[in-house]
């Protein structure tokens, strides 16, 4: 009754749409900042307690459920958000497969997993991968009926269902690491949160799934999801390839280096873009029949995920080193020239992002899986001799080139659809980029002349914000870019 009371005073009818997404926009950041707060202090502690090798071989078992989990996406959950009529006659069908494609999934996952071990020459990863695949079980049976919370935009119900799985990560985690100090801290954490949430899913959402098997309805569901499916194998490989290739080739402690870097270095994709993208689809789909809205929507959401994402990987690329040795320990500063080239990647990618989901909620999703495609051929013939050259460095440099090609490729197609130049969608990124290279400079000098304390880091960042925030508004000003006023009927519509 507590859930329901607290989940009820947010009611989205008779609000627009743009104040749906507004305000649906403030929940999912409210969450994702949230779960970074938790999840930032959780891998400060657990980086201070575990080994490299040890956060290496849980990459290996996550990198083996993600294989497994990503060639076999049925794309459903897409295909009822992007669909105009009332889904409900196809949530039991979707269901029934999920749960199926779980049981599946567990199977594979508990008889490949000496494989697996193996071929990363890592058999201390063997029971992980095996009893990792419980997570995959909690998944398949969570409520399907919380599509609706990212379909209607009630992103207020999303905040509760997934922030009580990330709190229960956080206290199991850390509990069991200053307890046993090895690997298994990580995946208890896991599977608890997991559990967690499948639960929750049931208290917080009236529908209750039943198995149903509608050939039919799968069929129209999977006539979109494969282009899902496509794009989903294509991007894994593409995020998820580099790991598999570092962690055959330089073995689980470069893994473990690699990833932690990626995953500090990737806060303005992962974070700020993950926000924009929920919020954005559903909402794009609604207007995918109006195309002067809809160039009007994207180019105000470009504005915006630009202005919040320079900043944060400006900051990451210039206080890496400082960054590293403070709140991780001396062990992992070997990852801080990968981690720098990576916030480059973060960037660009934060940027595609945006794209990603606009041709979703256009109805075009093999456009995604084509750039997708183009992209990973090129990581493909870079990546080994980068990374046999200069090791996890190089492995950085290989996925950032390709992500800056398929950059230009997904802009001149949605300057198409918008029947846009291609030309326009530089003006909402001059502002940020002129921001960002300031604060860099001022960071970089003022770095010169302090010591590496925690008082000098957190001063930097709190002025380099500070000229981030000058110069950006100097310059919108004098050129009228309009990020202030997009800014300010933002805050305007998320009080409505």
């Amino acid at each position: 009754m507590k859930i329901k009371k607290l989940i009820g005073n947010f009611n989205n009818s008779g609000k627009s749409l743009s104040q749906r997404v507004v305000r649906g926009g403030f929940w999912v950041f409210l969450l994702r900042i949230t779960q970074q707060l938790f999840n930032f202090v959780r891998l400060v502690i657990l980086a201070r307690i575990l080994s490299p090798n040890d956060f290496g071989l849980m990459g290996i078992a996550l990198l083996t459920m993600a294989t497994l989990d990503t060639f076999s996406q049925t794309g459903f959950q897409q295909a009822l958000i992007q669909k105009k009529e009332d889904i409900k006659p196809y949530l039991d069908s979707a269901w029934t497969v999920l749960v199926l494609r779980g049981f599946i999934l567990f199977a594979i996952l508990f008889f490949i997993a000496p494989f697996a071990a193996s071929f990363f020459n890592a058999p201390e990863a063997r029971p992980i991968i095996q009893v990792i695949g419980f997570a995959v079980l909690f998944q398949a049976f969570t409520n399907i009926g919380v599509i609706y919370f990212q379909k209607e935009l009630e992103f207020n119900k999303q905040f509760i269902y997934q922030i009580s799985g990330t709190l229960a990560d956080f206290a199991v985690a850390i509990s069991a690491a200053l307890i046993l100090r090895s690997v298994w801290a990580l995946v208890f954490g896991l599977l608890v949160g997991n559990a967690v949430r499948c639960f929750v899913s049931y208290l917080i959402h009236p529908y209750r799934p039943h198995l149903s098997f509608d050939l039919e309805k799968i069929k129209e569901l999977f006539s979109f999801g494969k282009w899902v499916l496509g794009s989903s194998i294509l991007v894994f490989l593409i995020t998820q390839g580099d790991d598999i290739f570092v962690g055959k080739l330089l073995g689980a402690t470069a893994l473990g280096f690699y990833q932690m870097a990626y995953r500090i270095s990737n806060i303005p994709a992962t974070e700020i873009t993950h926000v924009i993208s929920q919020v954005t689809f559903p909402a794009y789909s609604k207007l995918q029949n109006n195309i002067p809205k809809l160039r009007e929507a994207y180019l105000k959401v470009l504005q915006v995920t630009a202005f919040l994402s320079f900043p944060i990987a400006g900051l990451i690329f210039v206080l890496a080193p400082e960054f590293t040795k403070i709140f991780l320990g001396e062990k992992w500063m070997p990852m801080v020239p990968a981690m720098q080239i990576l916030a480059i990647f973060g960037i660009t990618r934060s940027m595609n992002a945006t794209i990603g989901s606009f041709f979703q909620g256009f109805g075009k999703p093999n456009i995604i899986t084509f750039g997708a495609g183009f992209q990973l051929v090129v990581l493909a013939a870079i990546i080994y001799p980068l990374t046999s050259k200069w090791g996890i460095f190089g492995t950085s440099l290989a996925v950032v080139i390709p992500n800056v090609l398929v950059a230009l490729y997904l802009n001149k197609k949605l300057a198409s659809a918008m029947n846009y130049k291609l030309v326009r969608f530089l003006n909402p990124l001059f502002t940020p980029i002129a921001g960002g290279s300031a604060m860099c400079g001022f960071i970089f000098f003022f770095q010169i002349w302090t010591d590496g304390s925690l008082i000098n880091f957190l001063l930097s960042v709190l002025l380099g914000c500070s000229i981030y925030l000058i110069v950006t508004y100097k310059i919108d000003k004098i050129f009228n870019y309009g990020l202030k006023s997009t800014l300010i009927q933002l805050l305007k519509e998320a009080r409505v």
